[in-house]
């Protein structure tokens, strides 16, 4: 792993003075007019307290003027290179430099609404002395339809059934205290690894197997692009699909989730588009989707050794 710091970002933020209740860890790599986008959201937050971690995974210096640009928008810059890229390896580095209470890990392509980080600090902060201490929030994902109703707090029992709100990392905010109780993100799993996915999902389901407290928050909106478009059916989007897929099959091994769960995981991809009658590209999708699922369970221990 090589990571490296920018001197001219890092001596502009050890002069700035102001408290920091949240870092927000951006790992990117390849998208740069995106981060704007990002930047001009986060400019706009009600609650100030916070700093950005950028951990640059390019091998060139493409990002500078998106960085000197969210810079002149007063927001709190920490630079980090790091490569070879690996999501969860990048997280990780930037978690090591963070200095906020809580950390969040928005996508370079996502955008916050003006009341987020308000809102995770309001949420956070408003425990009484005999009430459980939250040690992680899930925000909303404003465009990605839920299925029905999301209970109020997280259980590791409906969780170990995928039958909790979705997780996904543009939405999760952490403790640093549970961050240093369970480790890190688990460079196995995630975008760059033959396990492509679920990286997210795994940090919180060992969250709730050592008993931390993760609430669900409507409150905490998050924007990020959900196409409920049919799926593909070119080659390319068939092997992201499975290559997406074994991060969820590694999770069954990990977690030893039940049988049933599994069978189920195996199978939907397949009855899903059976059952409505879709012989062509959405069961030629499935097919991969389910094979990554296989592949990923049936890897996890034997790549592991």
């Amino acid at each position: 792993m090589n990571t490296s710091s920018n001197a001219g970002l890092n001596r502009s933020t050890m002069k700035d003075k102001r408290n920091v209740a949240v870092s927000l860890i951006l790992a990117t790599v390849g998208r740069t007019s995106e981060l704007d986008r990002l930047f001009n959201s986060l400019a706009a937050q009600t609650m100030h307290d916070f700093e950005v971690v950028v951990v640059d995974q390019n091998p060139d210096a493409r990002l500078q003027p998106h960085l000197l640009r969210a810079a002149s928008l007063g927001l709190l810059i920490k630079y980090l290179q790091h490569r070879p890229a690996n999501l969860a390896a990048a997280r990780n580095a930037g978690i090591d430099v963070a200095a906020g209470e809580w950390l969040g890990f928005p996508d370079d392509d996502c955008w916050y609404d003006c009341h987020a980080l308000e809102n995770v600090m309001g949420k956070g902060s408003r425990e009484s002395p005999h009430s459980v201490k939250h040690e992680g929030i899930i925000g909303r994902w404003v465009e990605q339809p839920l299925s029905g109703p999301a209970a109020s707090r997280l259980s590791w029992q409906r969780s170990r059934q995928f039958r909790d709100v979705p997780v996904s990392s543009i939405t999760l905010f952490l403790r640093r205290s549970l961050i240093e109780r369970i480790g890190g993100f688990d460079t196995r799993l995630g975008v760059g690894q033959w396990f492509g996915a679920a990286e997210e999902t795994d940090l919180v389901l060992r969250a709730l197997r050592h008993g931390a407290t993760v609430i669900h928050e409507p409150g905490v909106q998050v924007h990020h692009a959900y196409s409920l478009a049919a799926p593909s059916g070119d080659s390319a989007a068939r092997k992201a699909a499975r290559g997406r897929a074994r991060g969820t099959g590694a999770l069954y091994a990990k977690h030893g989730l039940p049988l049933w769960v599994i069978v189920r995981g195996l199978c939907a991809p397949l009855m899903v588009p059976l059952l409505k009658g879709a012989f062509g590209t959405e069961l030629a999708y499935g097919w991969s989707v389910a094979r990554g699922r296989l592949d990923g369970l049936l890897g996890w221990d034997r790549r592991q050794s």
